[in-house]
């Protein structure tokens, strides 16, 4: 079996993670958490989202989380910002790499971010252009991409036409979030083999959910299929609001144990990184959601 020879990690805990958690944290809590990943070799940080505290309040210091990082050093911290109003922010605070997040699914989409999908594709056109234009980069994200808790299944086609339009509009790479949790093996390879038609395995990256226990069975089809890019968060931390007892993304610790299996090279010390998330656990009073960190804490 064909393995990438290494995996680039998206550390998606500091904003995916803690933005789905109850509890809001303080900057310096966000900030020391962040510095942790980062000593953990983890070299690409989703630090914090530019949106509007009356909707995600847990992100609403994320300002003053990036004035405290060094944001000249090799590590990437990356922001969501979903407006122009959120990049010009982004920009006040020296961050180089920023995100848009559309959904594959209607109803998702006007649930979550209050417009069509196409009405989503034309908001976030600006967004990137001004970006771009300012030198920074521009990731992709595509929601509900094998389910939807509102329609069910999702169809590929749909899929798809997001990516292709993500990607035109100048995101370098767009990651396939399966966010309920609904997919397989099976699902995940049939979705990628349709996208892989039209899209080169390097400007794709999964983003999978563990809600069914399926997160480690279907990023190794996508590595088996030569994604190399995985997002995953510290701890398991986050949820899906949508989803009735969704767990969070697939652990980082469980992530790196499986690359470490394989020979599959990533950069993060697993010490550095368990203790990581028995810190953030801790603070927010909640179970480790790693079952790798529990087994060797």
């Amino acid at each position: 079996m064909n393995y990438p020879p290494s995996v680039k990690i998206v550390e998606v805990g500091p904003r995916d993670g803690l933005q789905n958690e109850k509890t809001s944290l303080d900057t310096e809590t966000r900030v020391e958490l962040i510095t942790q990943l980062t000593n953990a070799g983890l070299s690409y940080i989703e630090a914090g989202s530019f949106v509007s505290p009356k909707w995600v309040p847990q992100m609403a210091d994320s300002d003053k989380v990036f004035e405290q990082l060094p944001m000249d050093a090799a590590t990437t911290y990356a922001a969501l910002t979903p407006n122009m109003q959120g990049l010009e922010r982004a920009m006040q605070c020296g961050v180089k790499e920023v995100a848009v997040f559309a959904a594959a699914s209607q109803s998702f989409s006007q649930k979550n971010i209050n417009c069509s999908i196409a009405e989503s594709i034309e908001r976030f056109k600006p967004v990137a252009r001004e970006a771009l234009s300012a030198g920074l980069a521009v990731r992709g994200y595509i929601s509900c991409v094998v389910g939807c808790p509102y329609e069910g299944e999702v169809d590929i086609e749909s899929v798809a036409q997001v990516a292709q339009q993500l990607l035109a509009m100048g995101c370098y790479e767009v990651s396939l979030g399966d966010t309920i949790g609904v997919g397989t093996p099976a699902s995940i390879e049939t979705l990628l083999n349709r996208l892989l038609k039209d899209i080169t395995a390097d400007k794709l990256a999964i983003h999978a959910h563990d809600t069914y226990g399926q997160a480690l069975a279907n990023i190794l089809i996508a590595l088996q299929l030569g994604i190399s890019t995985v997002d995953s968060s510290v701890a398991g931390l986050g949820g899906c609001p949508y989803a009735q007892g969704a767990s969070g993304n697939v652990a980082t610790e469980d992530l790196i144990y499986m690359l470490n299996g394989l020979g599959i090279n990533h950069g993060v010390d697993l010490p550095k990184l368990i203790a990581a998330g028995h810190f953030i656990s801790q603070k927010l009073n909640r179970a480790n959601g790693s079952k790798v960190g529990i087994a060797l804490q």
